[in-house]
């Protein structure tokens, strides 16, 4: 199945299911007034939009608007990400001479969950100094997770699969760092893609806790990178025991892969900029990529016709 929420004048928007195609959608209904509220009562719901799903694949519903589709989740309880992908941390430590983090443990923060971006709207930042980037990654929306589950359990937790831009501001990344207490100003609001996948949607392609497909992504029309997720060092359920080993986890819960990189970066590319510039600071000794500015476009999606999660096309707005 794929789910996506329409914008209806509230917080959090309303449910509607989407055909394979994309033209066409229905709404799922009173039982399911919202993505939030559906994945919190998941296994009453689930019949519900399987019922929705079974008159969209026979031909019913009306044409999907995209203007008026916001993220999957416009906000939540709560946003994890890790990093999970060990060629986007080498590059960074190599081009910038970072001691090896020694750990045996996943890597990940907690950032701000009340806002997500749109998948077309504006991205707001208030200057370019502060060094904006893109980060596309997967990601996936959880169920209650008990504090304790095991990898081995977590991926029953997992209700459906994401595409994300997790914006970066990297002037102000690395001072935060040097505190200790990790990141405010320097991890703004999210985009999430239009549509939110089941597992089964993806078919092989969702193997080993991973999305085994190539995120593309381009930048003012021109291609930047087309790494494939399947390189994660820890797999989704390996991200989700190590965030609910003391905690638990609400459903809802949003917790992403952290910057998509492969070992043949040469030939695939990247999905955020600081990565090409490490790149091109250990080949060149100089840094030829810049941030980004003012109407800068950034498009990411997977597949020649982002069948899976719609597209993301959105341009830098600075207010300042």
């Amino acid at each position: 199945m794929r789910l996506a929420t329409r914008d209806n004048g509230t917080p959090d928007g309303e449910l509607i299911l989407v055909s394979a195609d994309g033209a066409r959608c229905m709404p799922a209904g009173p039982g399911a007034s919202n993505l939030l509220s559906a994945i919190e009562g998941w296994d009453a719901v689930l019949p519900v939009l399987h019922a929705v799903a079974a008159r969209l694949l026979a031909g019913e519903g009306e044409a999907l608007d995209p203007a008026t589709l916001r993220a999957p989740l416009p906000r939540t309880w709560q946003w994890l990400d890790g990093s999970a992908f060990p060629t986007h941390g080498e590059l960074m430590q190599q081009a910038f001479n970072l001691p090896p983090i020694e750990t045996d443990k996943p890597l990940m923060y907690q950032g701000m969950s009340h806002q997500f971006l749109a998948p077309t709207e504006d991205a707001p930042f208030p200057s370019a100094a502060d060094g904006i980037d893109f980060e596309g990654e997967f990601g996936v929306i959880t169920g209650a997770v008990p504090m304790g589950c095991s990898a081995e359990a977590a991926l029953a937790h997992v209700r459906l699969i994401v595409l994300i831009n997790d914006w970066s501001l990297r002037t102000i990344a690395p001072i935060e760092m040097k505190t200790g207490f990790g990141w405010i100003q320097a991890k703004p609001a999210c985009s999430i893609a239009p549509f939110a996948v089941t597992p089964d949607a993806l078919g092989d392609a969702w193997r080993d806790g991973r999305v085994c497909l190539p995120l593309t992504v381009t930048l003012n029309g021109a291609w930047f990178g087309s790494p494939n997720g399947s390189a994660m060092a820890y797999g989704f359920h390996e991200l989700i025991a190590h965030a609910a080993r003391t905690r638990c986890l609400p459903a809802g819960t949003i917790l992403g892969s952290g910057t998509v990189s492969n070992a043949d970066h040469a030939a695939v590319g990247s999905t955020c900029i600081s990565e090409r510039r490490a790149i091109e600071k250990i080949a060149h000794g100089e840094f030829r990529t810049s941030f980004l500015g003012q109407g800068d476009r950034v498009e990411m999606q997977v597949g020649a016709d982002a069948a899976h999660f719609g597209r993301i096309d959105q341009r830098v707005r600075l207010t300042g």
